[in-house]
Formats: structure tokens, C-alpha cells, sequence
């Protein structure tokens, strides 16, 4: 998966930026507390990016 589509998905579904780390970007969901990184590969594995939807939805 594209990382600018899963970025998309997670921010539709409640998801905000938080900060830059060295290798990944925070993102929260203010609704449920869950901290998530995602990292800055231009792309990111199928399973991994199912996850991060999982955990941030």
C-alpha cells in the first residue's frame, strides 16, 4: 500500500498527526487514546498497513 493512501485512510477515519519521529510519523486517534507510528517508506507493506487501520480506526 501507498504510504499517502494509508495516511489517508487513518485521518478519515479520526486519526491526527502528532509528531515526526527519526524513521516514522505518530498518529492519534483522540477517540480512543491509540498512538500508532507509521513509518516513511513510500511503501508499506499490505499487512502492516492492515494493522495500523486495525489499531487507529
Amino acid at each position: 500500500m501507498k504510504r499517502l493512501d494509508l495516511v489517508r485512510t487513518i485521518e478519515k477515519n479520526g486519526a491526527v498527526f502528532v509528531r515526526h519521529g527519526s524513521d516514522h510519523d505518530w498518529y492519534k486517534n483522540n477517540e480512543t487514546g491509540v498512538a500508532e507510528a507509521v513509518p516513511r517508506h513510500r511503501e508499506i507493506k499490505d499487512i502492516l498497513a492492515k494493522k495500523i487501520i486495525r489499531r487507529l480506526s
